[in-house]
């Protein structure tokens, strides 16, 4: 039986990824800031913390085994107009999104490699395609994880490794509504779903249908690519 790893497994987005790998049969480990009571194998870590990452993985690795799924869902946002945000909280959101993966796949790598086979999922962002007012720093370093995302599955490729990225568009979740909350959404939920094609909006097992197939045999020959989830509100 293979182990994962998902980071920001605790809610939201990735809470419904390590629901749906357990399902698929995956012994799941998460790491997260606020990891669940319930959950055996949930870590405290911080993903931009190299030493955290690391003895949380050495748990994993002895009660589960080597790690040769990592999905990274991590992530931290924050609405700012550019002009006030300082460059503490860029690096603040820079190195959450995008040093955390740096992180957590050199850290997994190594099993992998050994392994000869690994499955690395990134949870981007769709404001990757559109850009998003007053998130400068989030959507720069979302941006700079697709760009990771095809290096890492050109290099990795010939060692049996895939390397895809999913963007998530509009899902709800906690953080979702807390936005919505504080009017930072540019209109209600109901107001964005008219603007979306499928006219519903996503849900946490949406994205995580999508790292299930990444992560599966039958996706052995695709890498480096950004497969977005968004009901059509990008193509």
């Amino acid at each position: 039986m293979k182990t994962a790893v998902v980071t920001g497994g605790a809610s939201g987005i990735g809470l419904g990824i390590a629901e749906r790998l357990r399902a698929d049969g995956l012994h799941v480990a998460t790491l997260d800031l606020n990891p669940s009571a319930d959950d055996d194998f949930a870590y405290r870590a911080d993903v931009s913390d190299p030493e955290q990452i690391a003895a949380a993985l050495t748990d994993v690795r002895a009660k589960l085994g080597p790690v040769t799924v990592l999905v990274n869902a991590a992530g931290m946002e924050k609405y700012r107009r550019f002009q006030n945000l300082s460059f503490e909280e860029w690096k603040q959101i820079i190195d959450v999104n995008l040093h955390g993966v740096f992180h957590m796949v050199q850290a997994v790598l190594p099993d992998m490699m050994s392994a000869e086979w690994g499955r690395v999922v990134n949870i981007s962002s769709s404001s990757t395609h559109s850009g998003q007012p007053f998130m400068s720093a989030y959507v720069a370093a979302k941006s700079g994880l697709n760009g990771l995302t095809k290096s890492l599955a050109l290099e990795l490729g010939p060692h049996g490794i895939t390397v895809n990225a999913v963007p998530p568009g509009f899902i709800d979740t906690p953080m979702l509504r807390r936005s919505e909350g504080k009017g930072l959404l540019g209109g209600t939920v109901e107001e964005h779903i008219q603007r979306t094609p499928v006219r519903r909006v996503g849900t946490p097992a949406d994205i995580a249908a999508a790292c299930s197939f990444l992560i599966s045999e039958d996706a052995g020959y695709i890498t480096g690519q950004i497969l977005g989830v968004n009901g059509g509100r990008n193509t």
